[in-house]
């Protein structure tokens, strides 16, 4: 008895100090940088990741043929330098429909009234947000358009010259074009007529611009941060996260709608497992690909 206590008590100690000494090791999220990045995201392609995605995606046949099709897109951000990612994207500006992914455009539309003073954060609109982004609501998503001053006012934050997160020149990128309900006016994106679209180029960019507390401010980046955490929806890239690291932290948005999959991730753990992943697919088997493909990123990123 008083040595299975011993045992009992050895072991909570031991937790306790690992999950401290874990905690020490990673810097909380937004990152202060010292110096904006000269060059925007989608400039800063590092040649070696770059080679080392495209070789080793190839290696699946099936992927490689939807990639052609251009029906499957990735890109890849390593944060284990935030003040100088490497990036690296396929299909990267291809605008595809995205079901539930663009949830994040309307999550910063919100926060962009509330930092304004237009209206205040209460207990309703932050459940609506939470219950939004981490269970995908979509009775909540309208809501919180209607909130954030209709579809035309988001997309207007989205094409803002400060965020640039829907660009014509770039291939368009994130787009909100209906309420989340089956009735109600369509605004199709101008680039490919989309409703609810995104590029997983631009869905990468708005984590880093988030992540480095860029995306309005830095307080208000922490606050978006704080409801895209903890996923409530265990599928797709979460449930590889989990068996591979269970204490990384967990920052996600997905979609889903009958042959269109897109899931998005800012992870952020320690030492190698800081990074930005974004895919799309269209295809029957897309949950599982997209399931296969977060260990094929974590083995580029861990044994480049």
């Amino acid at each position: 008895m008083i040595k299975s206590l011993i045992n009992t008590i050895i072991c909570t100690s031991f937790s306790l100090w690992f999950v401290t000494l874990y905690a020490q090791k990673v810097p909380s999220l937004p990152i202060s940088l010292k110096e904006q990045p000269s060059m925007p995201l989608y400039e800063r392609i590092d040649a070696e990741l770059q080679l080392s995605l495209d070789k080793r995606l190839s290696q699946n046949n099936d992927w490689q043929q939807l990639i052609n099709q251009q029906k499957m897109a990735v890109a890849l951000v390593d944060l284990s330098k935030p003040e100088n990612p490497k990036y690296a994207r396929i299909n990267g500006r291809k605008t595809m429909y995205s079901a539930s992914m663009p949830k994040i455009a309307i999550l910063l539309a919100v926060f962009q009234k509330i930092d304004i003073g237009e209206f205040t954060m209460t207990p309703a609109i932050k459940k609506d947000l939470t219950d939004m982004i981490r269970r995908s609501s979509n009775r909540a998503a309208t809501r919180m358009i209607n909130q954030a001053g209709g579809l035309d006012n988001v997309n207007k934050i989205l094409t803002d010259p400060r965020y640039r997160l829907y660009d014509k020149n770039l291939g368009g990128g994130l787009w909100v074009g209906k309420r989340y309900q089956q009735v109600g006016r369509r605004v199709p994106d101008p680039v490919y007529g989309i409703s609810h679209g995104s590029s997983v180029m631009q869905v990468a960019r708005f984590y880093y611009l988030l992540a480095t507390g860029r995306l309005i401010n830095p307080q208000r980046s922490r606050e978006m941060l704080d409801i895209l955490v903890d996923p409530a929806i265990k599928h797709k890239f979460v449930v590889e996260l989990e068996k591979a690291d269970p204490n990384i932290k967990i920052y996600r948005k997905s979609g889903t709608w009958k042959n269109w999959h897109a899931d998005s991730v800012l992870v952020w753990g320690p030492v190698w497992r800081r990074y930005i992943l974004v895919s799309i697919v269209e295809s029957v088997e897309g949950e599982k690909i997209l399931r296969n493909l977060l260990p094929a990123i974590e083995s580029i990123l861990e044994h480049p």
